[in-house]
Protein backbone atom coordinates (compact mmCIF):
# COMPACT_ATOMS: atom_id res chain seq x y z
CA UNK A 1 0.00 0.00 0.00
CA UNK A 2 1.51 3.32 -0.78
CA UNK A 3 0.03 6.43 0.35
CA UNK A 4 0.66 10.52 0.29
CA UNK A 5 -0.51 12.45 2.88
CA UNK A 6 -0.91 15.86 2.30
CA UNK A 7 -1.72 19.37 4.17
CA UNK A 8 0.10 22.49 5.33
CA UNK A 9 2.81 22.53 7.62
CA UNK A 10 1.85 21.29 10.97
CA UNK A 11 -1.52 19.66 9.49
CA UNK A 12 -0.09 16.32 11.58
CA UNK A 13 1.47 14.33 8.21
CA UNK A 14 4.04 12.87 10.70
CA UNK A 15 2.16 12.28 13.47
CA UNK A 16 -0.19 10.69 11.08
CA UNK A 17 2.16 8.96 8.73
CA UNK A 18 3.87 7.15 12.28
CA UNK A 19 0.48 5.65 13.14
CA UNK A 20 -0.08 4.03 9.55
CA UNK A 21 3.53 3.13 9.71
CA UNK A 22 2.48 1.24 12.75
CA UNK A 23 -1.12 -0.08 11.73
CA UNK A 24 0.25 -1.60 8.61
CA UNK A 25 3.84 -2.06 8.17
CA UNK A 26 4.52 0.32 5.64
CA UNK A 27 7.47 2.79 6.08
CA UNK A 28 6.86 6.26 6.41
CA UNK A 29 9.09 8.40 3.81
CA UNK A 30 9.29 11.87 5.46
CA UNK A 31 11.19 14.00 2.79
CA UNK A 32 11.35 16.92 5.67
CA UNK A 33 13.24 14.16 7.68
CA UNK A 34 15.83 12.93 4.58
CA UNK A 35 16.50 17.18 3.84
CA UNK A 36 16.96 17.45 7.57
CA UNK A 37 19.37 14.46 7.27
CA UNK A 38 21.29 15.69 4.36
CA UNK A 39 21.34 19.41 6.50
CA UNK A 40 22.76 17.61 9.20
CA UNK A 41 25.39 15.48 7.73
CA UNK A 42 26.92 18.92 5.96
CA UNK A 43 27.57 17.74 2.48
CA UNK A 44 27.53 20.22 -0.11
CA UNK A 45 23.74 19.28 -1.01
CA UNK A 46 23.23 19.85 2.31
CA UNK A 47 24.38 23.13 3.15
CA UNK A 48 22.61 23.82 -0.51
CA UNK A 49 18.96 22.03 1.09
CA UNK A 50 19.80 24.24 4.04
CA UNK A 51 19.52 27.69 2.78
CA UNK A 52 16.56 26.79 0.48
CA UNK A 53 14.71 25.16 3.99
CA UNK A 54 15.90 28.21 5.70
CA UNK A 55 14.29 30.35 3.48
CA UNK A 56 10.82 28.65 3.19
CA UNK A 57 10.94 27.57 -0.03
CA UNK A 58 10.91 24.50 -2.17
CA UNK A 59 13.79 22.16 -2.68
CA UNK A 60 14.26 21.45 -6.65
CA UNK A 61 12.02 18.33 -7.56
CA UNK A 62 14.96 16.65 -9.29
CA UNK A 63 16.72 16.26 -6.50
CA UNK A 64 13.67 15.02 -4.34
CA UNK A 65 12.24 12.66 -7.01
CA UNK A 66 15.97 11.27 -7.07
CA UNK A 67 15.70 11.01 -3.10
CA UNK A 68 12.81 8.93 -3.55
CA UNK A 69 13.43 7.14 -5.99
CA UNK A 70 16.67 5.41 -4.17
CA UNK A 71 14.04 5.20 -1.00
CA UNK A 72 11.79 3.41 -2.76
CA UNK A 73 14.14 0.35 -3.62
CA UNK A 74 15.02 -0.31 -0.31
CA UNK A 75 13.57 -3.68 1.20
CA UNK A 76 12.18 -1.99 3.99
CA UNK A 77 9.62 -0.34 1.34
CA UNK A 78 8.44 -3.76 0.06
CA UNK A 79 5.51 -3.97 1.80
CA UNK A 80 4.75 -0.16 0.91
CA UNK A 81 5.35 3.40 2.10
CA UNK A 82 4.00 6.86 2.75
CA UNK A 83 5.15 9.97 1.87
CA UNK A 84 4.66 12.60 4.15
CA UNK A 85 5.41 16.42 2.51
CA UNK A 86 6.01 15.42 -1.04
CA UNK A 87 4.62 15.75 -3.89
CA UNK A 88 4.42 19.67 -3.24
CA UNK A 89 3.52 20.72 -7.17
CA UNK A 90 2.00 19.35 -9.85
CA UNK A 91 5.06 19.20 -11.47
CA UNK A 92 6.16 16.81 -8.79
CA UNK A 93 3.35 15.08 -8.70
CA UNK A 94 3.87 14.28 -12.50
CA UNK A 95 7.23 13.27 -12.24
CA UNK A 96 6.45 10.59 -9.33
CA UNK A 97 3.46 9.09 -10.71
CA UNK A 98 6.24 8.79 -13.69
CA UNK A 99 9.19 7.32 -11.92
CA UNK A 100 6.48 5.12 -10.17
CA UNK A 101 5.20 3.52 -13.00
CA UNK A 102 8.93 3.13 -14.43
CA UNK A 103 8.96 1.18 -11.32
CA UNK A 104 5.95 -0.89 -11.84
CA UNK A 105 4.11 0.74 -8.91
CA UNK A 106 2.02 3.48 -8.43
CA UNK A 107 -0.21 5.30 -5.68
CA UNK A 108 -3.19 3.37 -4.00
CA UNK A 109 -4.54 6.50 -1.63
CA UNK A 110 -3.57 10.47 -1.49
CA UNK A 111 -5.02 11.56 2.22
CA UNK A 112 -5.79 15.74 2.56
CA UNK A 113 -5.63 16.76 5.82
CA UNK A 114 -7.71 19.62 6.16
CA UNK A 115 -6.93 22.09 8.93
CA UNK A 116 -7.08 26.16 9.65
CA UNK A 117 -4.04 28.02 8.94
CA UNK A 118 -3.93 30.50 12.41
CA UNK A 119 -4.25 27.00 14.81
CA UNK A 120 -1.69 25.72 12.63
CA UNK A 121 0.84 28.29 13.07
CA UNK A 122 0.12 27.89 16.81
CA UNK A 123 0.40 24.80 16.45
CA UNK A 124 4.21 25.42 14.80
CA UNK A 125 4.88 27.85 17.62
CA UNK A 126 4.57 24.83 20.45
CA UNK A 127 6.53 22.96 18.77
CA UNK A 128 9.27 24.85 18.52
CA UNK A 129 8.85 25.55 22.01
CA UNK A 130 8.57 21.82 22.84
CA UNK A 131 11.72 21.01 21.07
CA UNK A 132 14.16 23.76 21.22
CA UNK A 133 14.01 25.27 18.40
CA UNK A 134 15.33 22.36 16.94
CA UNK A 135 14.06 22.78 13.49
CA UNK A 136 15.30 25.94 12.03
CA UNK A 137 12.02 26.66 10.32
CA UNK A 138 9.49 26.43 13.30
CA UNK A 139 9.67 29.97 13.65
CA UNK A 140 6.26 32.34 12.65
CA UNK A 141 7.66 33.94 9.80
CA UNK A 142 8.97 31.29 7.96
CA UNK A 143 5.82 29.53 8.63
CA UNK A 144 3.40 32.00 7.45
CA UNK A 145 5.73 32.42 4.73
CA UNK A 146 5.28 27.95 3.90
CA UNK A 147 1.63 28.46 4.48
CA UNK A 148 1.67 31.08 1.60
CA UNK A 149 3.70 28.98 -0.93
CA UNK A 150 1.67 25.66 0.16
CA UNK A 151 -1.61 27.85 -1.21
CA UNK A 152 -0.10 28.65 -3.97
CA UNK A 153 1.97 25.66 -5.55
CA UNK A 154 0.98 22.72 -3.48
CA UNK A 155 -2.43 23.21 -3.31
CA UNK A 156 -3.22 23.26 -7.22
CA UNK A 157 -2.29 19.11 -6.75
CA UNK A 158 -5.78 18.63 -4.83
CA UNK A 159 -7.62 18.65 -8.16
CA UNK A 160 -4.70 17.06 -9.97
CA UNK A 161 -5.50 13.75 -7.72
CA UNK A 162 -9.40 14.63 -7.19
CA UNK A 163 -9.25 13.63 -10.96
CA UNK A 164 -7.48 10.70 -10.84
CA UNK A 165 -10.37 9.53 -8.43
CA UNK A 166 -7.49 9.14 -5.58
CA UNK A 167 -8.09 12.05 -3.51
CA UNK A 168 -9.79 11.73 0.12
CA UNK A 169 -10.09 14.59 3.03
CA UNK A 170 -10.01 14.41 6.87
CA UNK A 171 -10.69 16.62 9.03
CA UNK A 172 -7.18 17.44 10.68
CA UNK A 173 -8.76 19.44 13.27
CA UNK A 174 -10.00 16.48 14.62
CA UNK A 175 -8.60 14.92 17.82
CA UNK A 176 -5.17 12.70 16.92
CA UNK A 177 -7.18 9.49 17.84
CA UNK A 178 -10.09 10.22 15.44
CA UNK A 179 -7.87 12.00 12.75
CA UNK A 180 -6.20 8.13 12.73
CA UNK A 181 -9.53 6.56 12.88
CA UNK A 182 -10.69 8.24 10.05
CA UNK A 183 -7.57 7.89 7.87
CA UNK A 184 -7.30 4.19 9.11
CA UNK A 185 -11.24 3.06 7.72
CA UNK A 186 -10.16 4.61 4.64
CA UNK A 187 -7.43 2.52 3.32
CA UNK A 188 -9.28 -0.49 5.48
CA UNK A 189 -11.58 0.39 2.71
Amino acid sequence: MNVILLGPPGAGKGTQAKRLETKFGIVQLSTGDMLRAAVAAGSALGQRVRKIMDAGELVPDDVMVSLIAERVDQPDCANGFILDGFPRTVRQAEALEDMLRDKGLAIDYVIELRVDEEILVDRIKTRAQESGGARTDDNEETVRKRLAVYREQTAPILPFYAAKGALKAVDGMAAIDAVSAEIHALVEG
